[in-house]
């Protein structure tokens, strides 16, 4: 299963890489499809009893959970109880091939098995141990249970997200494990560089809770400096205005962001105010995020006096930022992510034909693809393991040790 190419094009850029994902649910395996999707063979490694829960999450067609077509794209899939000692000993044979692994255990599990990265090292000093957990590899709350919806509620997120006078919001999706799949990703890529220089491999620690906390941006910085703590504002922003969610005469929701001072003043001048554009306060996004009601109020009445495709033409005439609030359905039909690509439809042996979003980011000569949606529990088990030279019977005795 080679992943094509467009015409002209040299491999994917992460050819040659073999990674081993030995993580479950969110974060650790999308790193893991993120490198898949540019080239890198990846190992899926799942238990023989109880696969990845993410074949479980959501939705299902046919029994077919539809989460794990996305998640376990580009993968190549096989089953290994590693807490068994032919599981620890085949575990071994395959990272000795790889060139990174990717796992999501509580802190200490892996050497309880006799599989931590001095006996990964030994049979492969320029490994790649990536170790993604919800809180790091050390500190008070390392061997505790967590999920990214408590890094959500930990970073502060939750805290700065909803209405001022609603409850903290917590996202309906997994934004601190995909955050923190973009981030291992990165981090990866960065020790693989580190290897160029240095020929060794080494471990890295990604805590769930600290990806999410850097996208939130500058408030550790602001707290320390001014005592400032960012409260909930809703759609508004305490850094400008308008800035807001405006429905329209037809029952439709349009965003305006007016993070540039010359937005700002197209929009007021759209919306027929441009008398505000001389008051004092304007000139500043602080100073129009204290004036937020004169604002919204302002914006929102001529939008609610207007049809959608009305309002949406009209800002772009006027060189104003604002888009339609969308859900799934519009995704799908805009134009913009069309002409992108960025949903494709991939081929899939179970379902027939199907849609997902496409790899990240486009390459112009090194172009990344999806060659394959997530795969059958253990699909490509004997596949795997006869390249890895393990004999037939070998592979009989292992079933028989119930590691496979």
């Amino acid at each position: 299963m080679s992943a094509p190419t467009a015409s002209g094009a040299s491999a994917p850029p992460l050819s040659g890489l073999r990674v081993l994902d030995l993580a479950t649910l969110f974060a650790g395996p999308l790193a893991a499809t993120l490198l898949g999707d540019f080239g890198a063979e990846v190992v899926k490694v799942e238990h023989p009893e109880r696969p990845d829960p993410s074949r479980g999450h959501g939705p299902a067609k046919h029994g077919i959970g539809l989460w794990w077509k996305v998640l376990g794209r580009n993968k190549r899939t096989i089953t290994l109880d590693l807490s068994k000692p032919g599981g620890r000993t085949t575990l071994l044979r395959l990272a000795a091939t790889a060139d990174v692994v990717i796992e999501n255990f509580r802190p200490g599990t892996l050497e309880k098995w006799d599989l931590g990265w001095e006996e990964l090292a030994a049979v492969n000093p320029r490994l790649v141990l990536t170790r993604v957990t919800a809180f790091g590899q050390f500190g008070p709350y390392a061997h505790r249970p967590g999920f990214g919806t408590l890094a959500e509620a930990m970073s502060g997120f939750a805290a700065v997200t909803g209405e001022p006078d609603a409850p903290p919001t917590l996202p309906p999706f997994g934004l601190a494990d995909s955050i923190a799949g973009l981030a291992t990703a990165y981090a990866v890529l960065t020790a693989l560089a580190a290897r160029e220089r240095t020929g060794e491999g080494q471990v890295v620690d990604m805590a769930i809770i600290e990806p999410i906390l850097t996208v939130l941006g500058p408030q550790p910085t602001w707290y320390d400096q001014l005592g400032l703590v960012q409260p909930r504002t809703g759609n508004r922003s305490a850094n400008n205005a308008p800035r807001n969610t405006y429905r329209t005469a037809d029952g439709a929701w349009i965003a305006v962001s007016t993070s540039a001072q010359s937005v700002a003043e197209r929009v007021l001048r759209l919306v027929g105010r441009a008398e505000l554009i001389d008051e004092p306060w304007f000139a500043t996004g602080a100073g129009r995020a204290a004036h937020a009601a004169v604002l919204d109020e302002a914006v929102g009445s001529w939008i609610a006096a207007r049809g959608r495709a009305e309002v949406l033409a009209a800002f772009e005439k006027a060189e104003a930022a604002a888009a339609p609030v969308q859900d799934v359905r519009d995704v799908l039909a805009d134009p913009q992510y069309q002409a992108l690509d960025t949903v494709t439809t991939v081929d899939d042996p179970e379902l027939g034909p199907l849609r997902m979003q496409n790899v990240l980011f486009r390459l112009s000569a090194t172009p990344g693809a999806i060659r394959w949606a997530g795969r059958p529990h253990g699909a490509d088990t004997d596949a795997v393991l006869a390249e890895l030279g393990l004999t037939a019977a070998e592979r009989h005795a292992l079933r028989e040790e119930g590691v496979l």
